[in-house]
């Protein structure tokens, strides 16, 4: 029997094709189905590890990818929403989740792929609303899924017949290390552990392999997937690092443990499969779920030792941020609402200070475009969005109490002020997302214009930097200076236009170079405004426009 070898590689890799495409497709439909709350429910369900191990099964299910969680996992430990052993929970939970996606393959669904992806095809281009879309594309995916597994199936039957494959796969029977490192090598390549388990799936189920020769691979795929986390975590905090690790130490853990136990791991599946009639498929599912589960089971109460252990191999200063609340103690509401309010004021300035290191990592991306700067900027935004609800939800509490006339005045003020350094968290936002655009654009700014903006970068950290330190013991000298800062900012604002289109009209600068300066330097004359807003407070009165 002759071999075509191109069809088989087009085949095989086509199908690997579309089943990644149907797995990120079915992720993406169940994600927008559930509306925007995975990080609600990983931030939420996290305060003990079996509830983190939940929410960790949840999102995984929701996703499809336990790399994905993982990695959700991490930017939230980076981020502060959530310590290092909360992470741990999580990334268990993940283990198991993704197990979910074998379980859907033993199915064996495959005669009906294609009418699945017709009747997902036609809810996503025919019909308006937009839920139900989101459900279209997840019953897309569901479908495209089963035909790339199809497609990988027909590309890899004729590989039976060469004597190379049946000898390797004999080999992998005989050899749990081979078959291991297989496993491991493909998962980290093709960057999924459901892709690689799908192939395994397939050539289980056509007889190309033996059980003996699947279950390493399946156990090396466990630790292969380790490696998007791994690699999300280049570059971020160390506590990051640590989540990355544990992931990699708590799945290498397991997977040591069972290739010393695989032969009676090997008899106790075959078991299982004679007495319930289990297909090769849902074998392997089987195979894949208990052992993650056990996998669990066995690690769950050595939650902290596996802390412990990650926190020696990546030594050095946790410098995630701490988004707790550190002044916002319910006590006091009830006890001193004055007290109360000097905290929540302390907690409002916390706030305002990560506005600050936000607006100063833009201004350090806007020169130097590394990725680290956009990175820490970004997580700011969300750790100032967190705060934003902690403090508003507790001076809500506040106002539930009796506060006298001077008080209620302040708690009024801090409400804006809380306000106003959302806003600025929004706008350095932006301006990161202006300069990601120019990037990939390859827009280039005139020496000019990166001048100007430095100089005005420059004097907008200052001023939301002293707005903020006036706030704190209601300095009135700082405050009028941020006036006289915010006065600066509107003349830079209004000049550097003024000057872009002049180097617009002399052909200097490209049209689209020019709109993204100008949204930029518009960004940073709103947070000067944002910065006066918060020294009018301190002053205790507008500032009329004649003035500044």
């Amino acid at each position: 029997m002759e071999i075509d070898i191109m069809s088989i590689i087009f085949e095989f890799f086509g199908g690997l094709g579309i089943f990644l495409l149907g797995i990120k497709s079915m992720g993406d439909g169940l994600q927008k189905s559930a509306g925007d709350r995975l990080k609600d429910i990983l931030d939420k369900f996290t305060s003990n590890p079996i509830l983190g191990v939940i929410a960790g099964m949840i999102v995984t299910v929701l996703i499809q990818s336990s790399s994905g969680t993982t990695v959700l996992t991490v930017g939230l430990v980076n981020a502060g929403f959530m310590t290092l052993k909360q992470s741990i929970g999580v990334i268990m939970g993940a283990n198991i989740g993704t197990t979910i996606t074998a379980f859907i393959i033993g199915i064996k669904l495959e005669n009906y792929a294609l009418p699945i992806l017709a009747v997902g095809a036609l809810i996503i281009f025919f019909v308006k609303n937009k839920k139900i879309v989101n459900i279209g594309e997840a019953i897309f995916g569901f479908g495209a899924l089963f035909f790339g597994l199809k497609l990988m199936g027909d590309g890899l039957a004729p590989l039976r017949e060469v004597q190379a494959f049946h000898e390797l796969m004999v080999d992998m029977s005989e050899n749990s290390i081979l078959g291991f490192l297989v496993g491991m090598i493909f998962t980290f390549v093709v960057q999924s552990s459901s892709a690689t388990i799908g192939i395994l799936q397939n050539l289980f189920g056509q007889g190309a392999i033996e059980l003996e020769g699947a279950l390493p691979v399946l156990f090396g795929n466990n630790v292969g997937t380790t490696i998007t986390a791994v690699l999300a975590s280049i570059g971020a905090a160390v506590a990051a690092r640590r989540a990355a690790l544990t992931h990699v130490v708590f799945n290498l853990v397991g997977s040591v443990i069972i290739m010393i136990l695989l032969g009676p791991y090997t008899n106790l599946i075959a078991m299982i499969r004679d007495a319930l009639g289990l297909n090769a498929e849902m074998t392997i599912a089987f195979a894949h779920g208990i052992f993650n589960i056990a996998n669990t089971l066995l690690l769950l109460p050595f939650i902290g030792v596996l802390a412990f252990i990650v926190t020696k191999l990546v030594p050095g200063e946790d410098s995630s941020l701490g988004i707790e609340p550190t002044h916002l103690d319910p006590i006091f509401i009830q006890q001193s609402p004055s007290v109360a309010l000097d905290q929540a004021k302390e907690e409002v300035v916390r706030m305002g200070m990560y506005a600050v290191r936000g607006l100063e990592e833009a201004a350090l991306f806007a020169s130097t475009h590394e990725s680290i700067h956009a990175d820490n900027a970004l997580q700011l935004e969300n750790t100032i969005n967190r705060m934003d609800q902690e403090i508003t939800d507790y001076l809500i509490d506040l106002a539930a109490t009796q506060l006298s006339d001077s008080d209620s005045e302040k708690h009024s003020a801090l409400l804006d002020c809380v306000r106003d350094i959302e806003r600025m968290g929004d706008h350095f936002e932006n301006i990161i997302e202006l300069i990601q655009f120019k990037i990939s654009n390859k827009t280039i700014l005139t020496d000019q214009a990166k001048e100007d903006l430095e100089e005005m970068f420059e004097i907008t950290i200052k001023s939301t930097k002293e707005a903020v330190e006036s706030l704190l013991d209601r300095n009135r000298q700082m405050a009028l200076k941020v006036v006289e800062y915010e006065t600066q900012i509107d003349q830079m604002e209004k000049t550097f236009r003024k000057k872009h289109i002049i180097r617009l009209n002399e052909g200097i600068c490209a049209p689209n170079s020019g709109m993204i300066y100008v949204d930029i330097i518009s960004n940073l004359e709103r947070i000067g405004d944002h910065a006066l807003n918060i020294a009018e407070e301190v002053i205790g009165e507008k500032i009329p426009e004649a003035i500044h």
